[in-house]
């Protein structure tokens, strides 16, 4: 079974190379409704994006990324509009980032204060700075050294492609480690990127510059791969083959959570095959820091339903500020 190529990639394979100059190619990019609408303000922004044989072509303009005169639309997409803030504090002119009525409830503070500490101009509504976003772009900002106070890739994701038009080294430090989706596909893509795990954290260094046009495959997604395992899990005599998933271990924290519980999983972790059968599972304590996205949290509370006792799932506050209240769905 095939699950869709993950998101996250997708996003920022299409961003990075919007950025870039010259044709990039990207192979199994996730057809979903949030990577259409990023593919669409890449378009809207100056890059050629087409799709030939199942292959998206996109073609970064020589002179750069530029400002339109009308909104660019995030839909319901959080990574959009929070990566999108950050590539465009160096693209000159005026953007107004606007979102569905659930994403313009979602906070976007935590990438406005970092960006303005880099000199960034961004302004949002109310406290919280909620979207519409708008931004002006800028040809220089200032290297930043900044801890982010919560886990979240989306946030130091924001601030490492605003550092892409640093007049310096930019360094963000994150207590908990979150998916290094974008300094991994940062390196590949030729910008100089340094990663230290300390602890449960990690650090990272971005130097400025431009990335290169790429040719990029795109895995697949762990957090739609955790449905089909727990459904091979709990289905009587369940069996799932699940090949090219993302074995990144800061995406996978569900697999270590549900071995835990009992779970008979083969993980082939160097060519990501995920091969599951039934189990009967047993409860357990899972932490966000097990899952720092919290994204597949829903799926486990199910896994937890089916298990003999009573799992406690502790400091999942961040389900409340997702696309919907995932917090009260899942405990309904």
């Amino acid at each position: 079974m095939l699950v869709p190529g993950d998101k996250s990639a997708s996003h920022r394979a299409l961003m990075i190379s919007a950025l870039a100059d010259g044709e990039s190619v990207i192979h199994g990019l996730s057809h979903g409704e949030d990577v259409r609408g990023t593919a669409s303000i890449m378009s809207a922004l100056g890059a050629t994006v087409t799709d030939e044989d199942g292959a998206m072509i996109v073609s970064g303009p020589r002179d750069g990324l530029r400002a339109v005169d009308h909104d660019l639309d995030c839909g319901n997409s959080g990574t959009t509009i929070r990566l999108l803030a950050g590539l465009l504090t160096g693209v000159a002119g005026a953007h107004r980032l606007v979102g569905d009525a659930s994403l313009s409830r979602r906070p976007m503070d935590r990438v406005a204060v970092p960006l303005r500490l880099m000199g960034a101009e961004i302004h949002g509504l109310g406290p919280h700075e909620t979207a519409p976003l708008t931004i002006t772009g800028k040809s220089l900002l200032r290297g930043l050294s900044y801890r982010t106070p919560v886990a979240s890739a989306q946030v130091k994701s924001a601030i490492l492609f605003a550092a892409l038009w640093g007049d310096g080294p930019t360094t963000v430090s994150e207590d908990v480690r979150t998916r290094a989706t974008t300094e991994v596909m940062f390196r590949q893509a030729g910008i100089t990127v340094e990663s230290t795990n300390r602890d449960a954290g990690r650090t990272v260094t971005v130097v400025p510059g431009r990335p290169l046009a790429q040719e990029w495959h795109v895995l697949r997604d762990p957090s739609q791969a955790a449905f089909f395992v727990v459904a091979g899990l709990l289905a009587p005599n369940g069996h799932v083959v699940l090949p090219n998933v993302d074995p990144a271990p800061e995406r996978t924290g569900f697999m270590t959570v549900l071995a835990r519980m009992g779970a008979k999983i083969d993980w082939d972790q160097s060519s990501g095959s995920i091969e599951v059968r039934r189990s009967p599972l047993t409860a357990t304590v899972v932490h966000s820091n097990d899952i720092p996205s919290v994204d597949e949290v829903p799926i486990l509370v199910v896994a937890a339903a089916a298990a003999t006792g009573d799992t406690h799932f502790t400091d999942m506050g961040e389900l409340r500020l997702k696309e919907s209240d995932r917090f009260a769905t899942s405990t309904a």
